[in-house]
């Protein structure tokens, strides 16, 4: 054989070899790709004071003459078992959350609290806006660069039996651009018109061009997570649980950085743990508005992935052996106590009486965190339209109004808490758009002896949900299943009677039509379809008959 045959041989032997090696290890050349991209894009300087705006009421009223102050407090990924004001909890209820259940014992809890979608940001665009997203096309979450594909790969695994569906070909967006229109009326801007000052503390998710970040949406002042590490990985004080079955995960610790950002300016590194952090922030900004009737939006990252929790948090729940479980419980803990500091603010202030405190979560629990009993007793987790995935804590509370211990059980929505805060605080709700929020408060003082909502509905491409007078619709195209419950008597969905009622199956699917009739298209496309399992977490390998459910993304 010639020199140059041999050549030409070893030329394709190191093409093929360092092929197969790109091919072998595809996963982590994206990460390691997606961590350079993100260090580039989002530099961080150092820690930086918050100078909090301080004013006084025009009018010189008192607390209790003015209209009341609003908290709006939003956890991120809480599951329905994290709390234990239902008798559940972290660890069988040995991790207790007393702050967060006294919002519920000393005002209202919304037994059948609905988020507006399975995952975060179509919840938080209902929240903000008082509509359906879906009305302006806010359909899927925004995904940062790099996310999707990864999923995509890591989820074509022996143990994942179901196909993922990409849509290569759909046009890319990019992250920042994918957001909420600056043309919706948010709550913050409504209550600015009322005179309040109006702050917002942590996650947004509702797009940071062309007039989509907070501080462009109505908020005086917003302290933004510019990225997600509650902690630098090798700090001290933290202690990590990395999940290296889930892709979302991986994603997160290679992409995420240690950052927060005031006012649209250059990101910084935020001043201790990020829980703590922002509750150290949200204590500022009550003292520094006690005088002036204030709304703030603060919207914790936890317990969200990545799992990390502060030291002190982990070592004080040493009956936890499995280490995983004993990290979430931390981060539940701190979360917990973030909120007690909050209300001890208000009380210590002279506020508490007429504030409304407002509580809940975008979603259920994830699957992906592996966790099993996060959500119980209901199927599903986040990313799915089940009721793990949107039934929600949802507590409010003020004394000036609302009776302690009082319980609603027709179900209600992300959308009604704008509602609510705008009717509190004496705004009317714009009249030029459909709005679908209703003012909760006269339902739990009993002004109101009717319902919120006769219907409720859920869209999320793949998966859609409807919900009337109790009877719950879900369906997943593909594979092209329907399910079918009767909430009242089966309300943790056991009981399938899609063949059973073919008639109530007709009306729930007619009633899903007519809505979907009204909304507007996806403003983004959707970047994948995948198989999402309704009954086990992301530790456990798919059987041929599992159920499960594809989710647009």
């Amino acid at each position: 054989m010639s020199r140059s045959a041999r050549w030409g041989i070893g030329i394709v032997a190191v093409i093929f070899l360092m092929g197969s090696f790109a091919y072998l290890n595809r996963e982590e050349i994206v990460l390691k790709g997606v961590g350079f991209a993100v260090k580039r894009r989002i530099p961080v300087g150092p820690y930086q004071e918050i100078d909090w705006s301080t004013g006084v009421d025009p009018q010189g009223r008192t607390p209790g003459e003015r209209p009341p102050n609003i908290v709006l407090i939003l956890a991120d990924d809480l599951g329905w078992n994290d709390l234990t004001f239902g008798g559940g909890g972290v660890a069988g209820g040995t991790v207790p959350t007393p702050h967060i259940d006294s919002i519920a014992a000393e005002g209202v809890n919304f037994t059948n609290g609905y988020a507006a979608n399975g995952t975060c940001a179509p919840s938080r665009a209902a929240l903000m806006s008082g509509r359906y997203g879906t009305r302006f096309g806010f359909e899927f979450t925004p995904t940062p660069p790099g996310m999707m594909q990864l999923v995509s790969l890591a989820r074509r695994s022996p143990d994942r039996l179901r196909e993922i569906i990409s849509y290569e070909d759909a046009e890319r967006v990019a992250y920042e651009d994918m957001g909420m229109p600056a043309s919706e009326i948010t709550l913050a801007e409504l209550l600015a018109g009322q005179g309040y000052h109006t702050a917002h503390i942590g996650k947004w998710h509702l797009g940071r061009s062309g007039g989509m970040a907070p501080h462009d949406q109505g908020f005086d002042e917003s302290l933004l997570m510019a990225s997600g590490l509650y902690l630098p990985e090798d700090d001290p004080d933290v202690v990590n649980s990395k999940q290296d079955f889930d892709p979302i995960d991986r994603f997160l610790w290679a992409a995420m950085r240690f950052a927060a950002a005031f006012n649209g300016e250059m990101a910084f590194e935020p001043g201790g743990y990020l829980t703590d952090y922002y509750t150290d922030q949200a204590v500022e900004v009550i003292e520094a508005n006690k005088d002036r009737p204030f709304f703030l939006y603060l919207a914790h990252w936890a317990p969200h992935t990545p799992l990390q929790a502060a030291r002190k948090d982990y070592e004080a729940l040493s009956h936890i052996e499995n280490h995983r479980l004993r990290v979430y419980a931390a981060m539940i803990r701190s979360l917990d106590r973030g909120v007690g500091r909050v209300l001890e603010a208000l009380e210590r202030n002279g506020l508490d009486d007429n504030t409304l405190v407002l509580f809940t979560s975008d979603n259920g629990g994830a699957g992906y965190i592996g966790l099993p009993a996060v959500n119980h007793p209901f199927r599903g987790w986040k990313i799915t339209l089940f009721e793990g995935g949107i039934h929600v804590p949802y507590f409010a509370k003020w004394p000036a109004r609302i009776k302690a211990g009082t319980e609603v059980t027709s179900p209600v929505h992300h959308f009604d808490m704008y509602a609510t805060a705008a009717a509190a605080g004496g705004a009317s709700m714009p009249d030029d758009r459909k709005m679908d929020g209703v003012d909760l408060v006269p339902f739990a003082t009993g002004e109101n002896a009717g319902v919120p909502h006769k219907a409720l509905f859920w869209r999320s491409g793949a998966s859609q949900t409807a919900l009337v007078d109790g009877w719950k619709l879900n369906v997943s195209d593909p594979p092209g299943r329907s399910w079918l419950f009767d909430m009242k008597a089966d309300p943790t969905e056991q009981h399938d009677l899609s063949g059973e009622r073919p008639e109530k199956l007709a009306e729930l699917t007619a009633a899903l039509a007519v809505h979907n009739s009204e909304q507007a298209p996806p403003a983004w496309p959707r970047q994948i379809s995948t198989a999402i399992n309704i009954d086990k977490d992301l530790t456990q390998s798919d059987a041929p008959d599992d159920e499960y459910i594809y989710w647009s993304n």
